[in-house]
């Protein structure tokens, strides 16, 4: 199905919209589970996209996004601000307050942002704010600027959440190990999984983990880091043949080191995949594979999540 970008803008070529019809997962999930890493992108008509944004996808609603949530069996969301909505966190905000307390958000804001709009995001929902280091998604943000951000939102209890490529950890180490905050790695830092996972490269985001304590990741996104790919029908998958999985080793290596530390997510709508749509119950099914037990599930999706998101609520748990 033909999805809309409204509002009067054109998708950009070649823009892959979100997959209907996702399979029901087959694995059971523990109550109070959490979509930690999700997004909603307009609609345009009413939340315009950035001018600056380097791409302009179909719309996602937050209607869409709580439908595939109860489909799924999630009990909540953490939403993720989404590069083409630049710091205009207005489709953010909306789909928190509209959850009725099931979903928390991650912000992007600027250096300029005043304390008052600090205030009145953290009172719709917001617990974050993402820096964004994937050239290709955003233009360079001074790292002077991006500390003083985190500055600014440490008293409020709030976490950074980090987006780069493997290749450009070294030079990023220095910076997040400043950091006045909680760290939220995106995507176990996007390794490169034709490279072993035992090798340099991949050791050295285990070792950030290892010797900063305030360093979280999220194990998600195999359908962005694979290359051996998905089943070639969605929704088929088993023992026999796990979907990614190629990608399978490194985010059970994260889970089984780092169990109190890690989250995953859907990551839907999936913005800018170039070959194929993931079926998101079958990434729900992808889970299976990365945990040793049900109690890994069940900090991975209820108990992670909950302490950095409602900590509140956590501790009368």
């Amino acid at each position: 199905m033909e999805r809309p970008t409204t509002g009067g803008f054109a998708k950009t070529p070649g823009w892959l919209d979100w997959y209907d019809g996702p399979s029901k997962p087959r694995l059971r999930l523990p109550d109070g589970a959490v979509d930690a890493h999700c997004h909603v992108f307009g609609p345009g008509e009413r939340f315009p996209y950035a001018p600056e944004r380097k791409y302009t996808p179909c719309d996602a609603s937050k209607d869409d996004l709580f439908a595939l949530r109860d489909h799924l069996g999630f009990a909540r969301n953490v939403i993720v601000q989404a590069t083409c909505h630049g710091a205009d966190n207005r489709a953010l905000v909306d789909a928190c307050l509209a959850s009725g307390g099931r979903a928390r958000g991650v912000a992007t804001v600027r250096r300029d942002v005043a304390d008052a709009d600090l205030e009145r995001l953290h009172a719709a929902g917001i617990r974050g704010v993402r820096f964004n280091f994937v050239k290709r998604l955003v233009d360079f943000t001074p790292k002077d600027e991006l500390l003083e951000i985190a500055q600014r939102i440490a008293p409020l209890g709030w976490h950074v959440v980090v987006y780069f490529e493997a290749p450009d950890l070294p030079e990023l180490w220095d910076f997040f190990t400043a950091l006045p905050t909680t760290v939220v790695v995106d995507h176990m830092g996007r390794p490169d999984v034709t490279q072993p996972v035992d090798g340099p490269q991949f050791g050295l985001f285990v070792r950030l983990l290892r010797e900063h304590e305030n360093v979280w990741t999220k194990v998600s996104c195999p359908e962005r880091l694979s290359v051996s790919g998905p089943p070639a029908l969605p929704g088929r998958c088993g023992p026999d043949r796990p979907p990614y999985a190629d990608v399978i080793p490194f985010a059970r290596r994260l889970v089984e080191a780092f169990p109190d530390r890690v989250l995953w997510g859907t990551d839907w709508p999936h913005p800018n995949l170039k070959d194929h749509m993931p079926d998101d119950g079958l990434l729900v099914d992808w889970l299976a594979h990365i945990v040793p037990d049900e109690a890994h599930l069940r900090r991975l999706l209820v108990d992670n999540p909950m302490r950095l998101y409602w900590p509140d609520e956590w501790k009368g748990a």
